[in-house]
């Protein structure tokens, strides 16, 4: 592989430097708040932001039609549990959209352009979460055979192994010509200081001077969103940290409908992070409304959880120590990646945790076509024999209800200070 060592760095003995801006660079935590948002003491959230936010001069909503349209689009977007988006596009009619999207590959792997970003990203992304599970050694092979294979976005967040997966992605990239990669990372804080500390945190650890996108991560309670988008909220970091050239474009990462309709309802985000995948779009129509709301706002659709096979069922033997059971049969891999990609305003799909399913993802990214009817249909099939691993948290969050406990075993989102089993 060739590589330019052009890209700029971070001298080694910088990030011993103190504070910028009051800020601790050491990333020290705060005693009192998690990064899910509760305090650590009683393990109760933290009081939100006051609604409408942008109206105090925060964050902007997205202001490019009149305000009835606004409410207009808004309320057809809406959805109930358990329903379909209304006027969502069917599977199918994402063929003829998919051909002006999918234009060129680059070292064999197709690119779509990443919204209104003009960033041209492979339709597979790189899943730092799944530097987790291996040593360095076998991290930067990965992270290097993943360049071979034309891959060019990768994605982490400090949440991944508590830090290891930012610091395993950094020294798998050092040397690597920045130009030749979109870097994307999250953080989970959503106050204004706690977003600054884990943002220059992250920027050390990753070896780089900026982030080509920066999101909020794991969006569940509309509380924390407005938290997040309201005075002193994260966004207020987000903006400064764009204006610095620390980060390019805006985005979060949602894992409910509520949530990603409110954030985006609420600000004009360049990607939206959202799990796109056979099982939850044919059992709850999750996602729909999503993609609908984000085709409208022109926002790129980053897909998760397209490698899912749902809830691991009862009498079934775990091949994997994994919150969900991911597919791992090449045919099934090849159907399922296909179908997500085939939605209309999907840029890309982020494969599950392993490296050996991320390269089995990559080699169907890069003989991509669209999904055909009869293969739509057998997911149909396969999705009713399935369980949703986000119905629960769906329908407690749409009824109101905190998702206070760890939902979901094994996942990297449970495992903060405050989570109790």
């Amino acid at each position: 592989m060739t590589a330019l060592y052009s890209r700029p760095r971070l001298g080694p003995g910088k990030e011993a430097d103190a504070a910028v801006g009051g800020v601790d660079l050491h990333g020290a935590e705060r005693k009192d708040e998690c990064s899910c948002g509760r305090d650590k003491r009683t393990g109760e959230a933290t009081p939100a932001a006051p609604d409408a936010p942008h109206q105090q001069g925060v964050a902007r909503p997205y202001n490019q039609e009149s305000t009835m349209q606004r409410r207009s689009f808004l309320k057809r977007a809406a959805v109930a549990v358990g329903g379909t988006a209304l006027g969502a596009p069917d599977v199918l009619g994402a063929e003829a959209a998919l051909a002006t999207r999918t234009a060129e590959t680059s070292e064999g792997m197709p690119r779509r352009t990443v919204g209104r970003t003009g960033i041209r990203a492979s339709i597979v992304g790189f899943p730092g979460l799944c530097l987790v599970h291996d040593d360095q050694r076998r991290c930067t092979e990965g992270i290097r055979a993943a360049l071979e294979r034309g891959v060019n976005y990768f994605d982490v967040a400090p949440a991944y192994g508590n830090g290891d997966a930012e610091t395993k992605m950094g020294i798998g990239l050092d040397g690597v010509d920045r130009s030749r990669y979109t870097l994307a990372c999250k953080t989970k804080m959503r106050d204004r200081q706690g977003a600054r500390q884990e943002l220059e945190r992250s920027l050390r650890r990753l070896r780089t001077d900026h982030f080509d996108v920066y999101q909020l991560h794991a969006l569940r309670q509309p509380a924390e969103v407005r938290r997040a988008l309201g005075p002193g909220g994260a966004i207020e970091t987000f903006l400064k940290a764009r204006e610095e050239g620390k980060v390019r474009f805006l985005g979060f990462s949602a894992h409910t409908t509520k949530a990603a309709l409110l954030a985006m309802k609420l600000f004009r985000f360049d990607t939206v992070m959202f799990p796109i995948n056979f099982v939850e779009y044919f059992t709850l129509g999750f996602g729909k409304p999503v993609l609908e709301l984000a085709n409208r706002q022109g926002a790129a659709v980053l897909a998760i959880k397209p490698m899912c096979r749902g809830a691991w069922p009862e009498g079934v033997e775990r091949t994997r120590r994994w919150w969900y059971r991911p597919v791992e049969d090449d045919r099934e891999i090849d159907l399922v990646l296909r179908f997500t990609l085939s939605q209309p305003g999907v840029v890309l799909g982020m494969p599950p945790a392993f490296l050996d399913l991320a390269q089995k993802a990559f080699e169907t990214g890069r003989a991509f076509r669209p999904i055909q009817e009869d293969e739509v249909e057998t997911l149909r099939k396969l999705a009713a024999s399935c369980l949703s691993i986000f119905r629960r948290e769906e329908e407690r969050v749409a009824r109101g209800l905190p998702a206070d406990e760890p939902l979901y075993a094994d996942s990297p989102h449970e495992t903060c200070p405050c989570a109790h089993a």
